[in-house]
């Protein structure tokens, strides 16, 4: 694993530290899926349905054990080790890992976002320089204020797992933006 690739997932860290208390946490959960219910104005099944997956997506890819609270140290060290172990078996888990948050996360089912699905799809991930999420959003070039679903899944799929810095890395450039 190169150090490139480590300092993206510092970057995915970060953006899992939704409340900003230098940690990911049971309290991150909370907060993003409330936030992400509010924003769409999700009530009833709707809501609790959306927020019992989020907290699943957590538990299964985000948490070594349901709940635990987890350091940047401690997270970096488990990614780089599931990707030592077996690259091949590391990308597969991060592909499943994004199908499944962007699934929950595509509330209406139609296979794409769109700039205002983008904003609270950040925000409730606790980014809330609105500019800064409108930029990133213009990087994927969206045709009629949409992009496809898919184009967002792959790009986070290979922020997360391509080490090869020659390649242009949406997910990247939007952070770092």
């Amino acid at each position: 694993m190169t150090d490139f690739l480590n300092n993206k997932w510092k970057i995915w860290y970060k953006s899992l530290d939704v409340n900003h208390d230098g940690k990911i946490s049971i309290e991150d959960v909370e907060e993003s899926r409330n936030k992400f219910t509010d924003l769409h104005q999700l009530v009833g099944d709707k809501s609790s349905g959306v927020k019992v997956d989020m907290e699943k997506w957590w538990n299964t890819y985000i948490f070594p054990s349901a709940g635990a609270e987890v350091s940047e140290s401690d997270f970096l060290s488990f990614l780089g080790g599931q990707y030592s172990k077996d690259k091949a078996g590391f990308v597969k888990n991060m592909t499943d890992c994004f199908n499944t948050i962007f699934d929950v996360i595509d509330t209406n089912k139609d296979r794409s976002i769109d700039l205002n699905e983008f904003i609270y799809a950040f925000k409730a991930f606790g980014h809330e320089n609105e500019d800064v999420v409108r930029k990133a959003f213009a990087l994927f070039k969206p045709t009629d204020n949409t992009v496809p679903l898919r184009t967002v899944v792959d790009a986070w799929i290979s922020f997360v797992t391509c080490e090869d810095e020659s390649k242009a890395d949406i997910i990247k450039k939007a952070f770092e933006s």
